[in-house]
Order: structure tokens, then sequence, then C-alpha cells
């Protein structure tokens, strides 16, 4: 029995008595051709333990867990007890990993099936961390607390930040230690996505060369994301231009808040437009256009101002997996979908543009905005300024007393900001009210995420965990109670680093 596993062949998983919880599922997926799945199952574990549970999520999924004691519903979101009509499976899928391509799929996570909400919205449950699936190669399958609670706190930020994401509905622990660095407590996530479809699951097809299979994974997403071009003419060239749009406003949103997501991979890239996979990601402090937190990042490849070039090249291999399915002809698709990639830097820049000019408060777009936008940039960065609190702060009356703002070349630039403001007729009151929509006053700070989630996996304290969930439901609103969250960290603790979790 190796790292302490139970034999499947001694598992006992059962499906929940409990037929009221408001679970109502569908596997459209599992309709697909075989190749992109396998059955599995979640591990037995010998003893859950509900460690949070997303309330707020589960209203909005009209599922109701009100009837059942924490120890049941940590048997559910642990696998133990499935809901009525889950029916687990494994995905299969590829990647590029650092540039590199290899094969992979679900090593450590389970879809239970798409729950289908009362207003008709579709979304995938999947298990993380429940144990050895098929494509666990050399993984044990399993989770360690500290990750899984981080994927929680940095999913819910994003969604109150309005950033799409996946969500977390629950953690709970396995009562048992997995093995990494030292024995950490096991636990098991519960993840919420429009679906786990990613650029990956394309590129396993067309490795593959099973091109009806990769027609039917086409006509599938179309119809689960986007359901108005499924009577388009060219509607699998229609599918690479949504899927570009949608990943140029979700990069952008990133850039926006100082996020580093870490790990963009195209299996990590959701054909949805979701940011997906809260491993080693954080959030930048002083502005720096190299910041990378990675451990294994050594070169930088996913650092905060690679990230838009990066998403492009994601979509160029989604391009070369559509190939099959542009044209019979291999060199006119080629043709084709060149063009369409040439229009990639002009999307991406757009998005960005339109965003950064909305955290400048501008109402019109004029040609000198992107140098008004690259210099506070670079002040930002020779001046060390916190990226967060300097947008915030810009209408404020903390830039006439905050030290930091007292810099010549940082005055200078705040002059020509006033001026453009008057040529959209903007005080900065007005400014104001409109910036703090896009400008959070809260972020998850680095410091604060770690302490919470050390106090969870030490003390089992769970307070400071609550308390920062809650400020950043509410990331618009200065809320004294906070202050303290939004203070950078000490100079000594500035040099943070970040693992994956696997």
């Amino acid at each position: 029995m190796e790292n302490g596993h139970q034999p499947r062949a001694n598992k006992s998983i059962t499906e929940s008595d409990h037929e009221d919880l408001g679970f109502r599922f569908e596997h459209s997926y599992s309709e697909l051709p075989s190749l992109f799945f396998s059955k599995a199952e979640a591990e037995l574990f010998p003893a859950p333990r509900l460690t949070i549970f997303n309330e707020a999520l589960a209203k909005d999924l009209n599922l109701d867990f009100s009837q059942l004691p924490p120890d049941e519903i940590a048997k559910i979101f642990t696998g133990q007890s499935l809901p009525v009509g889950a029916k687990p499976l494994a995905q299969a899928y590829a990647g590029h990993q650092y540039g590199g391509f290899t094969i992979l799929g679900d090593g450590r996570a389970l879809l239970l099936g798409e729950h289908r909400t009362k207003n008709g919205e579709l979304f995938d449950i999947q298990f993380k961390g429940s144990g050895i699936t098929p494509y666990s190669r050399r993984g044990d399958g399993r989770a360690a607390l500290g990750p899984m609670l981080r994927e929680y706190i940095i999913s819910e930020a994003m969604w109150y930040l309005n950033i799409p994401t996946t969500r977390s509905l629950a953690v709970a622990t396995t009562g048992e230690n997995v093995y990494r660095e030292r024995p950490l407590p096991g636990a098991v996530l519960t993840r919420v996505a429009s679906s786990h479809i990613r650029v990956g699951t394309f590129q396993f097809a067309a490795y593959r060369r099973d091109h009806l299979a990769l027609r039917k994974l086409a006509d599938y997403t179309i119809s689960r994301h986007y359901p108005e071009i499924s009577n388009h003419d060219d509607k699998y060239l229609e599918l690479f231009r949504q899927v570009a749009e949608r990943q140029a406003v979700l990069i952008a949103k990133w850039l926006g808040v100082g996020f580093v997501h870490g790990v963009m991979n195209t299996d990590n890239t959701s054909i949805a437009g979701e940011t997906i996979d809260y491993g080693p990601c954080a959030f930048m402090n002083h502005y720096h256009p190299d910041t990378v937190f990675s451990s294994i990042d050594h070169h930088g490849r996913y650092c905060f101002a690679n990230q838009t070039a990066i998403a492009q090249w994601n979509l160029v291999r989604f391009a070369e997996a559509l190939l099959p399915l542009i044209d019979k002809q291999q060199e006119k698709a080629v043709d084709i979908m060149t063009a369409e990639v040439n229009r990639l830097p002009g999307i991406f820049e757009k998005r960005r543009l339109d965003l950064m000019r909305s955290k400048l408060g501008l109402k019109s777009a004029k040609t000198t905005d992107e140098d008004l936008i690259y210099d506070l940039l670079k002040v930002m960065e020779t001046t060390k300024l916190d990226y967060t609190n300097t947008w915030r702060d810009l209408p404020t009356t903390r830039i006439d007393t905050n030290p930091s703002y007292q810099v010549a070349e940082f005055k200078q630039w705040y002059q020509r900001w006033i001026q453009r403001l008057s040529q959209d007729g903007e005080t900065l009151e007005s400014a104001r009210l409109r910036m703090n929509q896009v400008n959070p006053y809260i972020i998850p700070r680095n410091h604060y995420v770690e302490a919470a989630l050390s106090a969870a996996d030490v003390n089992n304290d769970l307070r400071p965990l609550r308390r920062l969930v809650s400020a950043l439901s509410q990331p618009a609103i200065e809320n004294q109670d906070f202050k303290d969250l939004r203070e950078p960290p000490p100079e000594d603790q500035a040099c943070y680093k970040t693992f994956c979790g696997t």
C-alpha cells in the first residue's frame, strides 16, 4: 500500500440518500467520443471533515444543504456519498506546459456532471484532489489543504473583482496526510465552472488525428458556450474568433488588477474564457513588468508583462488544432488561420487600452492615452509604487499626503492626467466614482493569504481566512474594518514565491 492509499478494491462509494439537495445533473460531456474521458471514482478517505462551504455560491446554484450536518456534507464533498445523479469521470486532454507538448488528463480531478440551475444555466461540478484516475501517471491524485484553500480564496476574490473565473463550492479534509516536502493534511476542493473544456482538449483530439472527434468536440463547445454561432457559415472559424475575444477580455482584466496567473499552459486556457487553475498565482505589490511568483518559472515565461503574448501563443496552438475543420485543403486552412492569428495583437491591445482608460477615469479615446498609461507605469516601476493602491489613490486626497507620491516624476505625470480629464469635461469627483468600479480597494495580498492559510493549516483556525474572504467580497468598498488588508507587505516579506501544490 503506497503512501497509505487504500486499494480501490476495498472502496465503497455510495450514492447519497439525500435527494433534496437541488442537484439537477446532466451528462452531455459523456456523450462525446470516449477518447475524451474515462470513468473514475473518488478514493475512500478515512475521516472527511468540512473545512469551508460557500453558502452564497450554493444559493446561486439553487442547492440547499441546510438540513445536513457538516459530517454528511463532508462525505458528499469528498466523494464518499455522491449526490443523486452524479456519474463521475476524468477528462482527457493535452497541453503545452512551459512550451513543451505532453499528453495529460485529470490526474486528480473528477467531473460529477453538469448541474442545471433553475434559470437554465449549466455548470460543471468537479472534485479536485479526490484520488488517482487513469490519467494520474505517477501522481497520487491527492491535494493538500493549503493549495485548495488558496484556490477558494483567490477564485472568490476574482469573482467579486468581476473577472471571469471558476469558483469554489467547498473544501473538505480527508482525514489522511499527503506527502510533498513534508506530510500535509489532505483535502478535496469542489470546483464550479462553465465547463472544463480547454485549448488542450482540442489539442488532444488533433494529436490523435481523430477529425470526427475533433468536429464533435467543436460542435459541442459551440452548442454549450457559443450557441449564437451554431448556424454560421464558417462556425469553426467564428469559434476561434469568439474564444480569442474572451481571452483578450480576460487577460486585460488580469492586467488591470496586477494578477499573475503563473502557469498559463494550454491545458489551463479555458475555451469558456474563465480563469482556471489557481496554482502558483499571486497579485503584484509594487509595479514591475517582470514580476513572477512561481517557484519553477525560472526564466519568467509567465511573468506579469508576458501574459498577453502567452495568451496569444496559446491561441495559435488552438488555431493549429482547428485546421482540419477550417478547410479540407491544408494550405488554404493555414492561410485563413494565419490571417486570424495576425489580428490577435490588435484585439488584445484594444481590450487592454479600453481597460486602462477606465482605470484612469477616461470617457473618450485619444491617441495620446497610450503614452499617458505607459508613463504612469514607468513612474510606478522606478519609484516602486504599489500597483493597486496607486490607481485607487489617484482621485483622492491621499495623493497630497502620501510621501510616495511627492516625487517630481509622479507630480509631473499627475498634472498631465488632470489636463486629460478636463478634455473629457471630468472633475476628480466624477472620475473617482467611475474609477472605483474598476480599481479595487482590497485585493488578496499575498502575505495575508499566506497568514490565513497558515492559521487554517497549522492551528485549524479559519477566522483569518473567513475575515479575508469577507473583505474580498466587497473589493470596491473602503471599509475601515479591513483597512489593514490594504497594506503591502514589509520589505522583508516582499520576495514572495508560490508553488503549484501538485
